[in-house]
Formats: C-alpha cells, structure tokens, sequence
C-alpha cells in the first residue's frame, strides 16, 4: 500500500525515532509498503518517521541513482551499482573520507534542493529485516543516502546542513509546505492544514 509521506513541519520529523525489536506488530507489510511508497514517489531511500511511525527503520536503494547517469558519470561512484537494503536500529559508527557536496532534496520538503557536504564514507552497525546484525561500512552516493536516511531517525533534515543564510531565504518555502500549501506528486500529511 502506498503510503503518505509526512511534510516537513510535522513534529514526528524533528522526534529522536525509537528501536523497535523482533516481532514488532506489522513490520513485514510495513516495510514492504515503504518500499512500494519510496518507488511511487520516485524516491531513493524512505525513513519511517516520513511515514508518520517514529521507529529506527529506513529503506534505502542506490542503484536508482545509477540508472539514469551515464558510462562517464559513474565512474566518478566507488558504489556501483549500488545496494538495496533495509536498515534496522541503525546507528553511526563513524564517518570517514574527504567531504563531498552534492545536491539533495526530500520527500517531505517536497521541490526544495540544496548542496549538502557529507563525509565519502560512512560506517554503520544495524540489522536487517531479519534482524541479522551487521556493521558496514558504505561509500559514494550509497553512504550519501544512508546519511540522509539516519538523519531522519535521529530527528535532523538535510535542511540543517547548510547554511543559516540559506535556511533565512528558504523559510518563506518551508512555512508554505508546513501549511500545506504545496502539490506533489504523492499524498502528503500536513501538521497544519
């Protein structure tokens, strides 16, 4: 089932996300519905809390960034092609690697895109979907991903990575997509509408 994807404004996006633990009511079709959302809405990867349910989980697909880039472009991804995983209870073990900027948007800031610098490398402990623990390190635009993804467990935005003048100029924005006042693509949830 595809489901809404939260706006920013909404407090569930600014709330440290909970572990959850085997035989957590509903995981398994709720993963699958996260997946089935982040493709509909032409996503990368999709945290829980984007869904309203404030527990440690997160999809992420790279290999989707891959597809359209050229033979010459990706060559410049240590990751290719790519993973798809699910990640569970994640934490950051550590971030390593020259930083990088590249241009991020997000499925609850809906047609706002910024320049974010994020460490090359990033090293993760977490389970899978199994709850199968594993400690990874993830590089290049996967490790990007992951970044975004963990920062919204943990109650941060790509948005809290740039600038303060930049997030001066982007407020008008940001109060109209809290109000609602923004068309997207998918269905949305608004804190204030």
């Amino acid at each position: 089932m595809i489901l809404p994807i939260v706006a920013y404004g909404h407090p569930v996006l600014r709330t440290v996300a909970a572990d959850i633990a085997p035989g957590h009511p509903g995981l398994e079709s709720l993963i699958y519905d996260m997946w089935e959302t982040m493709y509909a809405s032409s996503g990368v990867g999709l945290a829980a809390p984007q869904i309203n349910h404030s527990i440690r989980l997160f999809v992420v697909d790279s290999t989707q960034m891959f597809l359209n880039m050229n033979a010459d472009e990706k060559k410049s991804f240590p990751d290719l092609p790519g993973v798809k995983r699910v990640f569970i209870n994640a934490r950051l073990e550590h971030t390593d690697g020259a930083p990088w900027s590249f241009n991020e948007g997000c499925l609850s800031i809906p047609h706002v895109r910024e320049d974010v610098l994020r460490d090359e490398a990033v090293k993760m402990s977490f389970m899978d979907e199994a709850f199968a623990t594993h400690t990874e390190t993830f590089h290049g635009i996967t490790a990007r991903i992951i970044l975004h993804e963990y920062d919204h467990i943990e109650g941060r935005l790509f948005i809290d990575h740039i600038s303060l003048l930049k997030r001066k100029l982007l407020r008008k924005r940001l109060e109209e997509i809290s109000g609602g006042k923004v068309r997207a693509d998918y269905k949305m949830i608004f804190a204030r509408h």
